[in-house]
């Protein structure tokens, strides 16, 4: 899982279309209905801290998991300019520890299919299971295999910003269930000189079904599925599904 390295210093001019304010709302809205609208609120691969900043302005008390250093250094710039008590903690969300239970715990933008073996994927929902307080929520975001195989299939795209640029390869092996991100960059340094980096992520793609198992399977009580972050349910063409877990039991 060793990614995000070159990646992070521009990982957020690169994604700026990504909705984190909106999502952020949504996100609460669900846990207001389960009546979290305070207190401890794990964010499972937080990244550079975007959604952890957002969630926070709310008024929880959050944490932030990652196991990239470069990107938790970004989050951690955040956090002075912001003033939020975050607790950023550098961690691979396969062995994540905490020092008690959260009410919520929220993984978004596609973290948990960076997770390419399904025990290990089961492991993590058991780790949910066990860092949640008793009734306690989870919400996770995944991409469908429908976006790997018909939207990105074979797809090359590539940006240019001022500071920066990126080429971005994509393989989806059906076979295998695996989608490949080949990953270059050119990050400006000093003038005309720009620094090349090149990175390989690799993700698999789940059904909403294996979902739904995994989720029973590690102890805790599927509540709901939604069409990426609506109120309308999945369909076959879903390129985003946002998945609602409750602790049921250690």
């Amino acid at each position: 899982m060793e990614s995000y390295t070159g990646f992070a210093e521009v990982y957020d001019t690169f994604m700026d279309n990504v909705p984190y304010r909106e999502w952020a709302q949504y996100i609460r809205k669900l846990l207001e209905r389960e009546e979290i609208d305070r207190g401890l609120v794990l964010d499972l691969g937080c990244g550079t801290g975007s959604m952890t900043e957002e969630l926070a302005s709310y008024g929880y008390d959050m944490i932030g998991v990652d196991n990239s250093e470069e990107m938790l250094e970004i989050a951690m710039n955040k956090k002075e300019k912001s003033g939020h008590d975050i607790l950023y903690l550098l961690q691979d969300m396969r062995q994540f520890e905490l020092y008690g239970t959260v009410k919520a715990i929220v993984s978004v933008c596609d973290c948990i299919n960076y997770i390419i073996e399904e025990d290990e994927l089961e492991q993590i929902f058991r780790l949910v299971n066990n860092y949640l307080d008793p009734g306690g929520i989870f919400i996770f975001d995944f991409n469908t295999e429908y976006k790997y195989k018909e939207i990105l299939r074979d797809e090359t795209i590539a940006e240019e910003r001022e500071e920066c640029s990126f080429i971005w390869e994509n393989y989806y092996d059906e076979a295998e269930g695996l989608n490949e991100y080949a990953l270059t960059l050119f990050v400006q340094e000093k003038g005309d000189l720009y620094r090349k980096y090149q990175e390989i992520h690799l993700q698999r793609a789940y059904t909403l079904e294996e979902m739904k198992a995994r989720i029973e399977k590690s102890g805790m009580k599927f509540v709901a599925a939604y069409d990426s972050y609506t109120e309308q349910a999945p369909t076959k063409e879903s390129e985003r599904i946002c998945m609602m877990a409750r602790e049921c039991g250690k």
